[in-house]
Order: C-alpha cells, then sequence, then structure tokens
C-alpha cells in the first residue's frame, strides 16, 4: 500500500503519532525534518538562521520526493511541508495525507515545552495585537490546513488513542498472534486495488478466487482484472450462497477445484463474500496441502466486523454450527465497503448485530453511529441499501467496529482467555440458528441471544436490572428481532447449545454482558435457568 503523510500544525504531535503507527502498522517510520537535518548537519533552526527560509524549504522538497519512492512508509512532515504546491502533488500521488488539527491552547502547551526548536513561530507575543507567533501563523494556514479532506482533531488526546483514532480514519491494521502476522485494509474502492495489496504482501503469481453465487457476478471480473494488471494468473470458482451450503461437501467442492487449477503451496485462495465463503474458503486452504496462504474479502458488514477476521475457518454439521474447522489466520484482509451498498437491508441489520455486540463488550462509542442506521427498521428485508455507497462515515464505522475484534485477537490469538467475550450472544444464538433450520440468520439470532444472555447475567446478578431492556432497544432500533420464534423447538436449541464447541470440562461457558462496555467471559450457567430464559 502507498505510503501514509501525517502533516499538521507544529504541536499536534506528527512524529509522537507517527511512531506509534509505524509500529502498529510495522512499517517504517521517516522524520522528515529529521533526515533534512541529517542531511544538511545541522540543525533546522541553525539552517534558517545561515541559509534562510528558501534554503530550507528547497531541502525540503528534495527530501520529500526522495523518500517517497521508498517502501510504503508513515512519514511525519513538518508544519509547512505541504503549502507547496509540487510537494503537495507527491505527497497526494503516492501515498494518504492526514492533516492534524487542535485548538492554539493545546498546540502552544506543547511548543513550549521545547521552546526555540521552530524557527517561524520563535519569538514574543504582539503586545499591541495579543498574537502570539504561533496564533499568527495558524491564522495564515488555517485555509491550507482545512484543505485536506482527510482530518483529524488531536486536542487533549493521549497519543495511543489519537493513534486509534488515526488508524479507524484510514482503516488500516495490523494482526499478529497467530503464526505470520498480516494486513487489513478497509476504505472505498479497495477491490480496484487487489492486485496491488496481493503484490505487497508477497502472495505469490497465482491464486484461485472463490466467490458464492451471489458476489462472483458482482465482484469476480474487477478482482481478476485488478490481479492480471499486476501480473498474477486467476481462475473464479463459484459455490453456493446460504449457511445450508456450509457444509463438509461444500469444502471437498473446493479442495476438487483446487486440485483441477493445479493450486500448489506458494499459491494463494481468495475468499470473496459474506461469512459461509469466508469461513469455507479460509477451512479448506488450512487443509489443501496442509495449509496455503489465503486472503479474506469480506463483502458483508458482518464479515467485515467479524467472521472476515480472526482465522477461525469452518464448516457445520447437522448437529451443530462450526463443529469442524481450524485457526487458521488469512494472509491479508480487504474490506471494500463499497461493497455494503448492493446488500439488502436484512444482511446490513445482521451486520450490526456484531457491532451493537462489539460496542458492548469494548466500545461503547460505536453506538453513537446506530442513527444513522434507523432506515433498517422500517425498510423491507430484501430493499437494497443503495444509500450506503456515498456515506462518508460508513468506512470509518466499519473500522472502529473491526477495531474491537483486531485489539482482542491480538491480545488473544487462540481463545484462552479475553477472546471468549466475542462469543457473546453466539452460544444461545447458534442455538437458536440450528433449531429454525437457519430461517433466522447469523446476526439476528446474536441479536436474540445476546439480550437473553442479559438476561441470564441479570438473574445471576452479575449486572442491575436493565441492562437486558436497555440492549433490547438498541437491536431494535435497527429492526433486529429480540425475541425467540413463536413455536420453536426449545429442546432443539437446548441441544444444539450442548453440542456447542466452546464446552470445557463438560460444561457450556458463556460471555455475558455486565454493562454497556464489560463483559464476563466463563459463565456457567445451570440448565434449569438456561432453559427458562430461552422459554420464555
Amino acid at each position: 500500500m502507498s505510503h501514509i503523510f501525517l502533516y499538521g500544525p507544529p504541536g499536534s504531535g506528527k512524529s509522537t503519532i507517527g511512531r506509534l503507527l509505524a509500529k502498529r502498522l510495522e512499517r517504517p517510520f521517516i522524520d522528515i525534518d529529521s533526515e533534512i537535518e541529517k542531511s544538511a548537519g545541522k540543525a533546522i533552526t541553525q539552517i534558517f538562521e545561515d541559509d534562510g527560509e528558501i534554503s530550507f524549504r528547497n531541502l525540503e522538497s528534495s527530501t520529500i520526493c526522495q523518500f517517497s519512492k521508498h517502501a510504503p512508509s508513515i512519514i511525519a512532515l513538518g508544519g509547512g511541508a505541504l503549502l507547496r504546491p509540487q510537494n503537495r502533488e507527491c505527497a497526494e500521488t503516492h501515498g494518504s495525507v492526514l492533516c492534524f488539527t487542535a485548538d492554539l491552547q493545546t498546540l502552544q502547551a506543547r511548543v513550549s515545552k521545547a521552546p526555540n526548536q521552530r524557527p517561524l513561530i520563535k519569538g514574543e507575543e504582539e503586545p499591541e495585537k495579543k498574537q502570539s507567533p504561533l496564533a499568527k501563523l495558524l491564522k495564515t494556514r488555517a485555509a491550507h490546513y482545512g484543505s485536506f479532506p482527510l482530518t483529524l482533531k488531536v486536542s487533549d488526546m493521549p497519543a495511543e488513542s489519537t493513534t486509534d483514532n488515526v488508524q479507524m480514519i484510514l482503516g488500516q491494521y495490523r494482526v499478529s498472534g497467530m503464526g505470520n502476522p498480516y494486513s487489513v485494509y478497509t476504505g472505498p474502492n479497495l477491490l480496484q486495488k487487489t492486485g496491488e495489496l496481493f503484490i505487497e504482501a508477497k502472495l505469490g503469481e497465482r491464486c484461485v478466487i472463490v466467490g458464492d453465487e451471489n458476489t462472483a457476478p458482482l465482484y469476480g471480473t474487477v478482482v481478476a482484472d485488478s490481479l492480471e494488471k499486476s501480473g498474477i494468473r486467476s481462475s473464479l470458482i463459484t459455490i453456493p450462497a446460504g449457511e445450508s451450503h456450509k457444509t463438509i461437501d461444500t469444502v471437498g467442492y473446493l479442495w476438487k477445484q483446487f486440485m483441477e487449477a493445479g493450486i500448489e503451496r506458494g499459491d494463494t485462495v481468495i475468499a470473496m463474500g459474506g461469512g459461509v465463503t469466508g469461513d469455507l474458503t479460509g477451512f479448506a486452504a488450512a487443509t489443501w496441502l496442509r495449509g496455503i496462504k489465503w486472503v479474506s474479502m469480506p463483502t458483508t458488514l458482518l464479515a467485515m466486523c467479524d467472521s472476515g477476521l480472526g482465522g477461525k475457518t469452518g464448516a457445520d454439521l447437522p448437529e451443530g454450527k462450526n463443529l469442524i474447522g481450524a485457526f487458521h489466520p488469512p494472509a491479508l484482509v480487504i474490506a471494500d465497503t463499497q461493497t455494503l451498498a448492493t446488500l439488502p437491508v436484512r444482511e446490513i441489520r445482521c451486520g450490526l448485530a456484531e457491532s451493537i455486540k462489539h460496542a458492548v463488550i469494548a466500545d461503547p462509542g460505536l453506538l453513537d453511529t446506530l442513527e444513522k442506521f434507523t432506515f433498517c427498521k422500517l425498510a423491507s428485508d430484501e430493499s437494497i441499501c443503495e444509500s450506503l455507497r456515498n456515506a462518508e462515515w460508513l468506512p470509518q464505522f466499519v473500522a472502529r467496529s473491526m477495531a474491537v475484534k483486531i485489539r482482542i485477537i491480538c491480545e488473544d490469538p487462540f481463545e484462552k482467555g479475553v477472546r471468549a467475550s466475542l462469543n457473546l450472544g453466539h452460544t444461545i444464538g447458534h442455538g437458536i440458528e440450528v433449531a429454525t433450520g437457519f430461517a433466522l440468520q447469523h446476526g439476528e439470532a446474536v441479536a436474540i441471544g445476546t439480550v437473553l444472555e442479559a438476561e441470564i447475567a441479570e438473574a445471576m446478578q452479575l449486572t442491575e436490572v436493565g441492562v437486558a431492556e436497555s440492549l433490547s432497544k438498541l437491536f431494535s432500533k435497527v429492526g433486529l428481532p429480540v425475541n425467540v420464534p413463536a413455536g420453536i423447538d426449545i429442546d432443539e436449541v437446548l441441544k444444539a447449545i450442548t453440542k456447542d464447541k466452546k464446552k470445557a470440562g463438560g460444561k457450556i461457558h458463556f460471555a455475558l454482558p455486565i454493562a454497556i462496555g464489560k463483559v464476563q467471559t466463563g459463565v456457567i450457567v445451570e440448565n434449569d435457568l438456561l432453559r427458562k430464559k430461552i422459554s420464555r
């Protein structure tokens, strides 16, 4: 992928955030001012004094041009580096520019800790105007800083939190802990960059694209063309759509297709679709030739926020979901948010169930965006969400929702501890899915399961009364069901739950909501209480 240029006024934290971001994304960090000082053999203040500002700007231009040709890096720019049109054109041609903003008080406090290091804001306040050199500089450059499409206000925000927000805006993450680390990219129009990202990740020269009956016609050609432009040979495999086809028979079909395509250990498979396609393709990749690389290309909101991350792969048995499977992390994740505009409303609702779950686990701020999805409550199941195509807020919402799972799987990649919190709503939800013969979709069952598990937490006095009602209102707000379907066979639900893969020592371990933003894992629930709540 291209460079990330961090820009903004003096004191906005470009170097500090740049180093943190480079560490998280495992990329080189370049501070243009530091490189200029190395090249000139003296401090920037001395360059200004000895040679003048024009000489410094010339050095700045040549340094930006030089490092823009390097491998993708995080590059911190000086506060006026992009005032020259040619510098800005160079940066925007070779990467993304994120401009930091902050109030004068914050910036003044920061620059005062290192006085006389910034030549353009040295000097005393002008008494007659009561204006500091920094205030004057900000006023002069206000229109310039405001002209960048990507901006982030950094006032009074800890560096780690600022870096979190930077990643949400850019839609870029790096996941580690399960074998080789891999990059995650989310944002609009990424399918057209598949080849570029494929090459950067060093995934070979040949691949198979696996799509289902819905995604293959929509995106197969776009992805194949992008790969071809990068010199990568590809072929397309189409599998049936839907949970009912998430079986070992479909995995067997994929194995056969891999064989016919001549897929070798150095080749790669792309899973282009929702959770079913991702789980099946990932599992087929995990078991073909004892493991080949695969790319997760989630095209649904649910897959982007949940199943497309983390490397849990598998298939269903008639007795339960995901009883066959393996941890096999992808080598790359590409989530193009433009694909969401082609989905029916029901699919968006199901994805929102996972986003709400992530809010309950660790980030209540995700709920602030929920209002933008209230159209889902009134819209028919099959109506297409075309309004999401130009929703500028959507990529950041998806990236923020992804961030919860990414943080957790990096901390606990093989579900030995905190990762179990991601099972919130799933234990009961999976049982409901199976008992309805998958007439209820995954997100719908998770919404019901989360509410019921909150009721169980209340009954066990693990949380205050009212949490279940609050969750019920959140899910209902976007049109998700919150009650067990009428006429469902409760014994079938319980039977499916007892076969849940999260069983340990013969007991099912639940993740229960304690508050909005906190979950308790490893909770054993008595069968009588479980039956009572599911039967309500």
